[in-house]
């Protein structure tokens, strides 16, 4: 094992590290346990242990040595410890990218905390690389000092060529300002597993193990859940099974017991309101929020459905969930999938259909039918980097003007955006309720950071969530002249302006819908030109008549003297509160709010957007949000966007927003100096 010069002295405190707090703690007497490797068993190193306030770890390596599944673990064993966490996945686009290469390169950041955090980390603490790609592709994002752990097995000179190193950066000082481990873990986790009679092929497979052992010793994570976690996974293949096992425990004791190791850490549980826990993504919350709105509706839940990234993951859940009256349909295309959604809808069923981008274009004929139909239906998508085809596996933020208008002729439907993995479970709750209650498509846009992100989640109470009453029609709602009661199928809801819901077979209402344009009230076909004006506005009225509903915007602004306002919406929840936690620890005033409705806007949205001298909208595109700002309040918003296909970092958007609350305020540039080097250091994200 190669020593750097900024790895000596193990024991003493990185310059440059964020780490947050840290106290140290004696060191404690260390037993060599007997699963550790035969030529290490006499070796027990005296260990330091550190307390941190909260760390980011990066797993990093080709997209078959099993980066998700590490990160997964890791996460679910601090989840189990009390951390609060926020992770972020990123993966190649690609089925399988050539082996080796910058494009193949897998990923999985995970922060945790012993606080609340917002994010899933800036700039990652430690780096664990398992090839000269991962390396590569990832070390610029390193602050230095960082911990580097990498696998030497692959840092031949052909694996070197093809991540694009004219040299071994192991052998020169390109690494020296890290805190560098290079370790042969492949070699290592082989001789660990040899017992089990297992190709060499298959054996050097479990070496995310041993990192997942190593990493979990260092930071004090519980092993109970992953052994547990590999013994179910594969209790049909007693080899494979006990090879990981024992991976993971070398790696777990070599970590406690090499002397390059010598500082053990501990974060401590983060406190959290009283509750049941547990650690969610942001698609599967979204499911479990689809289940409970049908439930809470008390009909039956349909979806109709065509797999894509990210999306997919939705309808993998709910195809699990028959008890609860879900019915799912893996469409032959997107456009069958919506068909089929809102024909359930029409059939007394809640009709769902989920997708991203460019089936929200394949879709959206049917979106404006069921505009025209006046029908109950959740059109999920779970937005990715565009334009066509796009970046499948990264996230943006790009669709919000398709969702507003990309459809023919003036087909407006409410929209709704969850702000972290958690929150897409309440949601869908909301966009189940919007859609029944007014009877309109919902258009609900998560995002690949939220559907693959996931954060502790705590499970509400059946008493914490609405009732949805669907209101069906069961009798004749007109009168003729003649005295004679029928069903009118375009009657209105005076609060609502809703039309009745009739299920097909009830008898005596009997009707007719489709896509030409109705009559009011009776909804017969009509081509007069004044009933279609009447039409076209009364459906208008009925999405602007949801904002009648909605709960003031909540403003967060302690002191109510700010004078800058960071409005966000969707994903960037999580930076632009990390965001102005750094410009507030720096000591300037600045508010923050976040927009969940984003048709109909919050009615008071204009009297709180007059209220700010300036006001900032960061999105992950160019400027969409802030175009609708623009064009309903006449308000010069100031834009922060960036399309890069990842999260908005922290510490970016606190210098823009800090420059813009000095040229706002005239703060004494004095006051701000040294801004980004004291946030980063004293406030996490």
């Amino acid at each position: 094992m190669r020593t750097t010069p900024a790895r000596r002295g193990a024991a003493r405190r990185l310059d440059g590290w964020e780490r947050g707090r840290e106290k140290r703690v004696p060191a404690r007497s260390v037993r060599v346990r007997p699963g550790a490797p035969r030529e290490r068993r006499a070796v027990a190193v005296a260990k330091q242990v550190k307390q941190l306030d909260r760390v980011i770890i990066r797993f990093a390596g080709d997209s078959g040595d099993g980066m998700q599944l590490t990160g997964d673990r890791f996460t679910q064993e601090t989840a189990s410890f009390g951390n609060d966490l926020s992770t972020l996945p990123n993966f190649p686009a690609e089925i399988r990218a050539p082996q080796g290469t910058l494009p193949g390169v897998s990923s999985f950041q995970v922060h945790f905390a012993d606080h609340d955090i917002l994010t899933p980390g800036d700039r990652p603490d430690v780096l664990v690389a398992m090839n000269p790609a991962a390396l590569k592709a990832n070390i610029g994002d390193l602050p230095k000092g960082a911990t580097v752990i990498v696998d030497t097995h692959d840092f031949n000179k052909r694996n070197l060529a093809k991540a694009g190193y004219a040299e071994d950066p192991l052998e020169t000082d390109q690494l020296d300002e890290y805190q560098l481990h290079a370790v042969d873990l492949t070699g290592m986790t082989v001789e660990a597993v040899k017992e089990f009679g297992l190709s060499r092929k298959n054996a050097a497979r479990a070496k995310n193990m041993f990192a997942l052992g190593l990493v979990s010793w260092m930071y004090g994570r519980p092993t109970e859940t992953t052994i547990s976690f590999l013994e179910k996974r594969f209790a049909k293949v007693a080899d494979i099974r006990d090879a990981n096992i024992a991976a993971f425990k070398a790696g777990w004791n070599f970590g406690e017991t090499t002397e390059a190791f010598v500082v053990q850490y501990e974060i401590k549980p983060a406190p959290m309101s009283s509750g049941t826990y547990r650690n969610i993504t942001g698609n599967l919350a979204l499911a479990y929020g689809l289940v409970a709105g049908a439930v809470q509706a008390d009909l039956p839940l349909f979806l109709g459905s065509y797999p894509i990234t990210p999306a997919s993951d939705i309808l993998h859940e709910l195809s699990k969930h028959k008890r609860f009256g879900v019915i799912t349909f893996q469409a032959e295309d997107e456009i069958a999938g919506i068909g089929a959604a809102l024909g359930a809808s029409f059939g007394g069923a809640l009709g769902v259909t989920t997708t991203s981008g460019p089936g929200i274009a394949l879709k959206s004929e049917t979106i404006g039918l069921a505009v025209m139909t006046e029908l109950p239906l959740v059109v999920v998508d779970v937005q990715r980097g565009g334009p066509s085809t796009g970046l499948p596996t990264k996230t943006e933020q790009a669709d919000l003007l398709q969702a507003m208008f990309g459809r023919n002729g003036e087909s407006p439907l409410p929209i709704v955006a969850p702000q972290s993995p958690g929150d897409c479970f309440d949601a869908a709750v909301e966009a189940i309720r919007i859609a029944v209650t007014y009877r309109t498509p919902v258009m609900l846009l998560s995002d690949g950071m939220l559907a693959n992100g996931s954060e502790p989640w705590r499970i509400p109470e059946l008493s914490e969530l609405p009732t949805i009453d669907p209101a069906f029609a069961t009798e004749p709602n007109h009168q003729t002249g003649e005295g004679k009661d029928e069903f009118w199928p375009y009657v209105r809801d005076e609060a609502t302006l809703a039309r009745p819901w009739a299920v097909p077979g009830t008898a005596g209402l009997e009707h007719r819908i489709g896509g030409l344009e109705k009559g009011d009230g009776h909804g017969n076909i009509s081509y007069d030109p004044a009933n279609h004006d009447l039409m076209v506005r009364t459906r208008q009225a009925k999405v602007d008549r949801i904002a009648d509903a909605l709960p003031p915007l909540q403003v967060d602004d302690p002191s109510g003297r700010a004078r800058v306002l960071v409005l966000g919406w969707g994903s960037t929840y999580g930076p632009i509160g990390a965001a102005v936690r750094r410009v507030r620890n720096a000591g300037m005033e600045v508010a923050q709010a976040h927009l969940r409705h984003l048709n109909p806007f919050p009615k008071d949205l204009g009297e709180v957007l007059k209220r700010y001298d300036a006001v900032m909208v960061p999105e992950m595109n160019l400027g969409q949000l802030s175009l609708l700002l623009r064009a309903k309040f006449l308000v010069d918003v100031v834009g922060y966007n960036q399309v890069n296909g990842m999260p908005i970092k922290a510490a970016d958007l606190a210098e823009a927003v800090t420059g813009l609350v000095e040229s706002t305020v005239g703060t004494d540039p004095g006051a701000a100096s040294g801004t980004a080097d004291r946030t980063h250091q004293e406030v996490s994200s």
